[in-house]
């Protein structure tokens, strides 16, 4: 029987953490490493990258509220996730659905009724179908589960571009990890972090989250929990998004069976 993840117990009331919310199944999860590398993939792994994309998800879904929470709305659209990515540049991320989705697309005259239904206009390009991006919907149900466990109502067309977003990310995480096993951890070249004028910048990547040490050698054929937090770092830029993320897809596999 698989091992189910240790979750923090949370006291007050009101909505459910989201931490106590498994919004992405693991067979879905395991399917996007499919889909990208034959390496067998464990199960904290799958676990490990579930609670990751939760972890970026909830953050944009959370900028989103707060974006609609300025106009008085309840229900989001595509429009507050625009605003959500403009004001932190953390949550850019799974940006090759953005190819994809009108939303992200010749963003001049692009108008949204109360519904958050796209309103036709001239000086958009033609949008291309979201099934061009390999898994698209298949978290549909996830995406949802997740926002009702933030008490969130969203369109039809914010639904299809979290989803978007949230295979699109998983699946760059997935062939990320895969990378990691095969080089033996992570290999970077330089980086680039937003610093805000005045402010301290982030630690050293080194510092915050050194070298990984990965159970495997060169050439490995397992991908286990650390290649998935290494593919994070990679992934994840922003240090406070990646830190958390780290830490919760640590305690979400606390307990689980690297097997």
């Amino acid at each position: 029987m698989t091992a189910q993840p240790a979750r923090p117990e949370r006291s007050g009331g009101g909505t459910a953490s989201v931490l106590d919310v498994v919004p992405f199944k693991p067979s879905l999860v395991k399917a996007v490493f499919r889909d990208v590398t034959p390496m067998h993939v464990s199960r904290s792994a799958v676990w490990a990258a579930a609670s990751v994309t939760r972890t970026v998800l909830t953050e944009i879904i959370d900028g989103a509220r707060r974006a609609a929470a300025e106009e008085a709305r309840k229900k989001l659209n595509p429009g507050d996730l625009l605003s959500a990515i403009e004001r932190n540049v953390e949550l850019e991320v799974g940006d090759k659905w953005y190819d994809h989705s009108p939303t992200f697309r010749g963003l001049t005259g692009v108008l949204y009724d109360a519904d958050g239904v796209i309103v036709p206009s001239r000086k958009r390009g033609r949008s291309r179908k979201p099934s061009a991006v390999v898994g698209a919907h298949r978290f549909e149900a996830g995406v949802k589960k997740l926002l009702r466990s933030q008490g969130a109502t969203a369109a039809p067309a914010m639904v299809r571009d979290l989803d978007g977003i949230a295979s699109v990310f998983l699946t760059d995480l997935a062939r990320d990890a895969a990378m990691v096993v095969r080089e033996g951890g992570v290999r970077r070249f330089g980086t680039v972090t937003p610093v805000t004028p005045g402010e301290p910048g982030p630690p050293p990547f080194l510092e915050e989250y050194p070298r990984v040490p990965s159970a495997h050698r060169v050439g490995g054929r397992t991908i286990g929990r650390d290649d998935v937090l290494a593919a994070t770092t990679i992934q994840l830029f922003g240090g406070d998004l990646r830190q958390r993320a780290l830490t919760e897809a640590r305690e979400a596999t606390r307990n689980t069976s690297a097997g």
